[in-house]
């Protein structure tokens, strides 16, 4: 019985096609999504948590700074809250001038992509 010659093709390379058929465009002028609370907190840390710790590597920061925002308290958390909520309400108000504005240049025409 002869071999097949014919190779099949290796199934992540199928997985690959497929998602990048499936992902649509991101829209380069479409607005930022807002940040957590964690987020805040992670930005205003990462610099200490670097300079107490020069030796550890992106995982090992990230994983110290997930721990130092898990013993903080609520009234610590507070003012990352507070910022995340701001960011909240700005994100908002940015996409829903951007979807109006889209809707507009598009002639009012229903929209797919919600």
């Amino acid at each position: 019985m002869p071999k097949d010659t014919t190779k099949p093709k290796r199934k992540a390379a199928e997985k690959a096609d497929k998602a990048t058929s499936r992902k649509s465009k991101k829209d380069p002028k479409a607005p930022k999504r807002a940040l957590s609370a964690y987020m805040f907190f992670s930005q205003d840390w990462r610099e200490r948590i670097k300079a107490e710790n020069p030796d550890a590597g992106f995982g090992e920061v990230g994983k110290l700074l997930g721990a130092k925002w898990k013993e903080m308290d609520d009234e610590e958390k507070k003012p990352y809250i507070e910022q995340a909520a701001q960011d909240k309400t700005r994100a908002e108000k940015e996409k829903a001038t951007y979807d109006g504005a889209k809707k507009s240049a598009s002639g009012d025409e229903e929209d797919d992509d919600e």
